[in-house]
């Protein structure tokens, strides 16, 4: 793979954060050992640190070698673990049960500290660069908690990007497009509430069972005969709970889910429709019902234009036009560098991690990032600030 000569040098010293990181995962607002380890290691390149936005968040920024000139960039990894138990046995696997580097959070920090290393050490670029090592991506919102406590009125940024591994892609290869690249994500608890009674004798009560199963088959139906074939919607129930006996028929039941969409407007439309399910069919039974509808990460949507075509030169300087696409995805999965995008221009890129079968999907107890892979990552990062940020001629 093209890479940076200067990077591939240190291809080592990246592998050996990236194995101390991943030894040693940090659920979401806990990465005090992974924050010391970024703050340190900026800190030693000369890079000015900021400790503590969204508690256990680190910004780095670094200024070219004409110093600041008010344009500038802000390239986002994030550093949090997942709460499972893995099952690999290589010599760096997780060292805290339960706890795991699954999505490869270990390698993104690890590829922007190589960026920052190279960076520091050769400043090829003019204006300022702002690291973003973003705590709790992992469903709690630390880009949101970022961009609340202030992050781009303390560290102005023109454009803001961000970039995942994608396992699905062979390495070398590079996804930019604009538009939605990862969808909105929501929460939803359904109660409802029947009369519990004995199960030989149904006629005195009021089953919530059934009740349930109607409104999970009613949902089903909000994007097949609601969402237009052109557009993607998902609303997935993914916990039932009832009953404690056989000969029982409950009192109630709760049913949890998640509700995905790549557009606002049919974000809306499938909130609308599930609270239309749980007001009316419960009361044909019956029954009563109420729902708790939790707003979680927007759409990722990047930006057309300027942002888009500053990572696609980036990437095409890299590994080539024909290696870079804009055909894959998106993906009905939800990242909360939404919430930067939102705020600034930008564009959220996928680096091939190694092809499916070559490896396996984020979230798999076996999943361990491509080691490969980090100077590339370094690479792309740093040809994109000297891309976006040219020093005068």
């Amino acid at each position: 793979m093209p890479i940076v000569n200067r990077i591939a040098e240190f291809h080592a010293d990246m592998t050996q954060w990236r194995h101390q990181i991943h030894a040693n995962p940090e659920l979401g607002f806990e990465e005090h050992q992974t924050s010391a380890l970024v703050a340190a290691k900026l800190a030693e390149w000369g890079i000015e640190v900021h400790r503590g936005l969204a508690g256990t968040g680190v910004v780095g920024v670094l200024h070219g070698a004409k110093g600041p000139n008010g344009r500038a960039v802000g390239l986002r990894a994030d550093m949090d673990a997942l709460p499972m138990q893995e099952a690999n046995d290589f010599a760096h696997a997780s060292k805290v049960p339960g706890k795991m580097h699954a999505c490869g959070h270990d390698g993104h920090t690890t590829m922007l500290l190589g960026a920052a290393r190279y960076l520091a050490e050769t400043r090829n670029f003019d204006g300022t660069v702002n690291f973003i090592f973003q705590p709790a991506e992992e469903g709690k919102g630390g880009g949101r908690k970022m961009v609340e406590e202030g992050l781009f009125e303390k560290f102005p940024c023109d454009l803001v990007f961000g970039m995942h591994n994608w396992p699905d892609m062979p390495p070398g290869e590079i996804m930019v497009k604009p538009g939605p690249i990862m969808a909105g994500a929501d929460q939803f608890d359904i109660r409802i509430y029947g009369r519990g009674g004995h199960a030989a004798l149904p006629h005195h009560s009021i089953d919530p069972v059934v009740v349930a199963a109607q409104v999970i088959m009613a949902a089903q139906t909000l994007v097949s005969r609601n969402v237009s074939p052109i557009e993607a919607g998902v609303v997935s129930i993914t916990q039932v709970n009832a009953g404690s006996a056989y000969n029982v028929i409950p009192q109630e039941v709760s049913l949890r889910g998640t509700v995905r969409a790549l557009t606002h407007e049919v974000r809306d439309m499938l909130e609308a429709g599930l609270r239309r399910i749980v007001d009316t069919i419960p009361q044909a039974f019956g029954a009563t019902a109420e729902i708790e509808y939790r707003i979680g990460y927007p759409p990722t949507v990047n930006s057309s234009g300027t942002p888009n075509d500053l990572a696609r030169a980036a990437a095409e300087a890299l590994v080539g036009r024909d290696r870079v696409h804009d055909d894959l995805g998106p993906s009905m999965g939800a990242e909360d560098f939404a919430f930067m995008l939102k705020e600034r221009p930008g564009t959220y890129v996928w680096i091939g991690q190694g092809g499916s079968e070559l490896g396996c999907m984020l979230h798999n107890p076996r999943y361990d990032f491509n080691d490969e892979v980090l100077p590339l990552g370094a690479s792309y990062w740093a040809k994109l600030v000297e891309t976006a940020l040219p020093k005068a001629a």
